[in-house]
């Protein structure tokens, strides 16, 4: 009897909560918002520019991630990354969020000064009303481009000039940053393929000693990874693993 009479009680508070609302509505003390989403039609052209911003800036905002993994040092960090965690084998250890938080922050580290060349040159002037909207992506741009060819390669550059059929660039200021932004990438992932082989090559040294030790005893049905787990760990550790990585990282770019 007892649960059926709180069960009572407790439906008729919750059946109260909108009768209570209403009133509160009614009598003006506590006023409801109503969200409108809709079409109007423009009374200026300030109007319509001011919207066309607002989609723009939203555009940008979506494609966000896109700009930081293309355009960054994001790719050969985390492409670094899964190789040591493959090489070490240990399969979710790190977990995928602290490999991307540290490949971000790391990224974060490397750009940080085309970051603040991009702040100084066409942020700060464009919200000080110093710089339209197109000659502040014009100057932001300018950086990232600079980035780029530091790290591009010439061998992969001519060959998305070669493919968009375009002219020969005469200085790089001919390079369109659509061509630019693939070849970039591609040079990243050799860099970063590169890295990785050079890490993955200690530890597959140590399964190749562990599973021939293994089978010149006899035991072939242990598994050779459950032994060397532990000595790649320990290895890793000795050498100070976390700090290499890290340093040969930065120092890459």
């Amino acid at each position: 009897m007892k649960r059926w009479s709180l069960r009572a009680l407790f439906a008729a508070l919750i059946a109260s909560v909108p009768a209570f609302s209403w009133a509160q509505s009614a009598s003006g003390a506590l006023p409801l918002p109503v969200l409108k989403f809709g079409i109007e039609q423009a009374k200026s052209p300030q109007d319509v520019a001011a919207s066309l911003q607002i989609l723009f800036f939203l555009t940008v905002l979506s494609l966000a991630p896109s700009i930081l993994i293309m355009t960054t040092a994001f790719t050969r960090i985390v492409v670094v990354m899964a190789f040591l965690r493959q090489g070490l084998g240990t399969q979710q250890v790190p977990p995928n969020q602290v490999l991307i938080g540290l490949s971000l922050f790391l990224t974060f580290f490397v750009m940080q000064p085309t970051f603040q060349a991009i702040q100084k040159d066409a942020l700060t002037p464009y919200m000080n009303n110093k710089l339209s909207a197109q000659d502040a992506l014009h100057k932001a741009e300018q950086p990232i481009r600079k980035f780029m060819f530091k790290q591009v390669r010439e061998k992969d550059l001519a060959l998305f000039v070669a493919l968009s059929r375009s002219s020969r660039p005469r200085s790089t200021a001919d390079v369109p940053t659509l061509t630019l932004i693939p070849a970039f990438v591609i040079s990243e992932l050799r860099r970063a393929f590169e890295m990785g082989f050079l890490i993955f090559v200690p530890f597959l040294i140590i399964d190749m000693v562990v599973a021939s030790v293994l089978m010149s005893m006899g035991m072939l049905m242990l598994p050779p990874v459950l032994i060397s787990l532990p000595f790649k760990i320990l290895l890793f550790i000795l050498v100070d693993g976390w700090n290499l990585i890290v340093r040969s990282l930065a120092l890459s770019f």
